[in-house]
C-alpha cells in the first residue's frame, strides 16, 4: 500500500466505537496496486444484522460482495464497521442491501459491483437481493452465488 493511503486510513490499527448508523460509517479507500489488471474482489459478511423498521425483530443475512475495481479497494475494516452500524438500523432487507451497493459505489467507483443479501427466513419466506452495476470485464469470472455455509460445506 503507498504510503499516502496508509496516513489517509484513520480506522485501521486504531480502537474506533461502531457507528451508530449507516451514514455515520466512513468507507475507507486505499489505491488499487494493480490498476494494469482486471481481478473480482470478494467480501463475505455472514453475520450481518439489522432490525425490522415495523416490529423491530432482528434479521440476519450474508451479505457477499464482489466488485472489480478500477481505481481504489475499500478497507476491510471500515467495510465491516459500516456493516455493523446496520445492527441497531430499522430497514427493509432490499433497502439494507440497496444501500450497502449504494455506498460502496460512491466510495469506489469500481468497473463492476454486485451486492447480494441472502436473507434468513422469517415468516417462512426468504428474501434474496441482488443489486449489481457496471460490467465484469473480459477475462473476469464472477463468482458463485449458491447458498453456502461459510463455515466450510454447502447448506
Amino acid at each position: 500500500m503507498p504510503h499516502d493511503d496508509q496516513d489517509r486510513l484513520t480506522l485501521l490499527g486504531r480502537p474506533v466505537s461502531l457507528p451508530a448508523h449507516p451514514d455515520e460509517a466512513v468507507l475507507e479507500t486505499f489505491a488499487n496496486p494493480h490498476p494494469d489488471m482486471d481481478y473480482v474482489v470478494r467480501l463475505t459478511a455472514p453475520e450481518f444484522t439489522s432490525l425490522c423498521p415495523i416490529t423491530g425483530q432482528p434479521d440476519f443475512a450474508v451479505i457477499i460482495v464482489d466488485y472489480v475495481p478500477r481505481h481504489k479497494l475499500v478497507e476491510s475494516k471500515s467495510f465491516k464497521l459500516f456493516l455493523g452500524s446496520f445492527r441497531n438500523h430499522g430497514a427493509f432487507h432490499e433497502a439494507c442491501t440497496v444501500t450497502i451497493h449504494k455506498r460502496l459505489h460512491q466510495a469506489m467507483e469500481p468497473k463492476y459491483l454486485r451486492v447480494v443479501g441472502l436473507w434468513y427466513a422469517r415468516g417462512g419466506i426468504t428474501i434474496d437481493v441482488v443489486v449489481e452495476t457496471g460490467a465484469l470485464p473480459e477475462g473476469c469470472r464472477p463468482l458463485p452465488l449458491e447458498k453456502v455455509s461459510y463455515r466450510g460445506g454447502r447448506e
